[in-house]
């Protein structure tokens, strides 16, 4: 059974972060701001300026004491030890943020936007180093582990691009719906009316491997090898859309939240160490999709082998998920959830 956090939102909650130290924030719509300690207790309220609807905030990794918040095309910095006025704020996009990003250095900030940009900002020049797009809603970025000027980003556009921020132009670009495994089986039922438009990124703690939600309600796991990436696994995770995922701490846990109400935990490890060991199965695997390919057939094999991942926990929470977080108050592990509603729901992580 879920815990929530009332109190401190009266409308639908947007976004989630959680401090190094525990601290928990939370924006929501109509510019509301909160911040809750690990036992649901609020510390700290505001609203921003304009109320226009929190849709991202990120805490400091440097300094755990710092939260960047946007608020439609605002981006608010803010001390949450004295919750008050902004101490600074950046206006550098001209659309809505969906997703910020701070890299672990706190040397730059992501923003992306309704119009498909991203804006890097200098955190110690506090100007745009790098604008950079998408053809569509940018709806998600992330910074890679102990890489601080590597980024991923992803949009409805369903291109999964990856960027070094001392270039203007992008590493390596992925389109869900042109990639070997789309196109092997472009001919399923409901394709073409369910693009894989995608949602949401996370990395995993080795920096290497990421995890893609979209709307086809696939998730897919890539490794990035040099400048370039590759996906490693594709599979079922939800009936509608993948809103959210998120890499746990531990190695290639994955947490999934999608618009048909569910939580997902898996362990996608079996499957990255497959690839990881057997570069020559990986190998044979690429070599039979494009034989399907060029054969423009449906090779059950290439596409579906991943079919036998299943999740090692379900919880059915029954709202649309808006974010997802995770944090371990004195040991325990948690699942914050964040939906339609003006509360937080945490879940308690079992041991799997």
């Amino acid at each position: 059974m879920a815990v929530r956090w009332t109190d401190g939102h009266s409308s639908s909650v947007l976004c989630l972060s959680v401090s190094s130290e525990g601290l928990v924030a939370s924006g929501a719509e109509g510019g509301e701001l909160a911040v809750w300690d690990g036992r649901g207790v609020l510390a700290g309220r505001l609203r921003l300026p304009k109320a226009e609807d929190v849709a991202s905030v990120a805490f400091s990794a440097a300094c755990p004491a710092r939260l960047y918040a946007s608020h439609g095309e605002s981006i608010a910095l803010l001390d949450v030890r004295a919750l008050k006025e902004p101490a600074d704020s950046f206006q550098v996009n001209e659309e809505e943020i969906n997703c910020l990003a701070v890299n672990e250095t706190e040397s730059a900030l992501a923003a992306a936007d309704d119009a498909g940009m991203i804006k890097v900002i200098d955190l110690g020049s506090k100007k745009v180093s790098r604008s950079l797009r998408h053809s569509n809603i940018c709806s998600s970025v992330a910074f890679r582990p102990q890489r601080p000027q590597s980024l991923l980003s992803c949009g409805l556009d369903m291109q999964v691009i990856l960027w070094n921020l001392q270039k203007a132009r992008p590493l390596w670009t992925i389109n869900l719906q042109d990639s070997e495994t789309e196109e092997a089986g472009a001919q399923a039922a409901g394709q073409f009316f369910n693009p894989p438009l995608a949602h949401s990124l996370s990395v995993a703690p080795c920096g290497n491997v990421f995890g893609c939600g979209a709307q086809d309600g696939n998730v897919r796991i890539f490794r990035v090898t040099g400048v370039k990436f590759e996906q490693e696994l594709v599979f079922k995770g939800h009936s509608l859309g993948v809103s959210q995922v998120l890499f746990l701490p531990e190695a290639y846990w994955l947490l999934t939240g999608g618009n048909d109400g569910k939580v997902l935990l898996w362990d996608v490890s079996s499957g990255v160490g497959k690839q990881q060991k057997s570069p020559a199965r990986s190998l044979q695997r690429r070599k039979a999709q494009a034989s399907t390919k060029k054969e423009g057939k449906l090779n059950k094999t290439a596409v579906n082998e991943d079919a036998e991942i299943l999740p090692k926990l379900t919880i059915e929470h029954g709202e649309k998920v808006n974010w997802l977080s995770y944090a371990e108050f004195k040991g325990s592990k948690r699942i914050l959830v964040a939906d339609q509603s003006s509360s937080i729901s945490v879940y308690p992580l079992p041991d799997v």
